[in-house]
């Protein structure tokens, strides 16, 4: 068996995930890491962990929990998840608690943006969701619109508007759940403000 298939064997056993300590560990030389990189049969995750992709493209977002389980999906996320955007996020947002160690957002693959909030606000309007078969935790409709009006002046003017005119439209939203998450996010104000000008 040559080091290829050695290697291969090691990421089977893994479940498709290793650690260069597991290559290393099998008395094999991490530049065989290196050189599947190359051939795209293997992607870095982060520093020191990889997955097997050979000739299938693993699905992001199972990674993304695999590697960061109480991953909120949140902000463009969440916008495009509802139907309120039609532009597809270059990266998964993530709402994370902000006294987490930053270092385990520090990762090469699946491409995220790491949104640190207060742990108090953190669990606010949190929901379950699906995408591709995959359960999430996503923030729910009326948390998502109290976000992308908090954060305003980071975000895209149209995308922004078109977010509030199709959650205004939408069946599923509910107006009350909004006040009172506004409330509780201290964005009250601005919320009235935004929302006001479309009713």
């Amino acid at each position: 068996m040559d080091e290829h298939e050695k290697i291969r064997d090691i990421f089977k056993t893994q479940g498709g995930k290793v650690r260069t300590a597991d290559i290393t560990n099998a008395g094999l030389h991490n530049r065989w890491l290196a050189k599947l990189m190359q051939e795209g049969k293997v992607i870095r995750l982060k520093q020191g962990h990889y997955q097997w992709v050979g000739d299938e493209e693993p699905e992001e977002l199972e990674l993304l929990y695999q590697l960061l389980p109480d991953t909120i999906l949140c902000m463009e996320s969440a916008l495009y998840y509802y139907g309120y955007t039609d532009r597809t996020p270059d990266r998964w947002h993530i709402a994370v608690d902000r006294d987490s160690n930053k270092k385990r957002f520090r990762i090469d693959y699946p491409l995220i943006k790491p949104h640190y909030l207060d742990s108090k606000y953190l669990n606010i309007g949190v929901t379950e969701g699906n995408i591709n078969g995959i359960d999430v935790r996503i923030y729910d409709r009326d948390r998502t619109i109290c976000d992308v009006i908090r954060y305003a002046n980071k975000l895209d003017r149209e995308i922004l508007n078109k977010a509030i005119q199709a959650y205004l439209a939408d069946a599923g939203k509910n107006i009350i759940r909004l006040i009172e998450y506004a409330k509780q996010l201290r964005v009250y104000k601005k919320v009235q403000l935004w929302i006001g000008v479309w009713l």
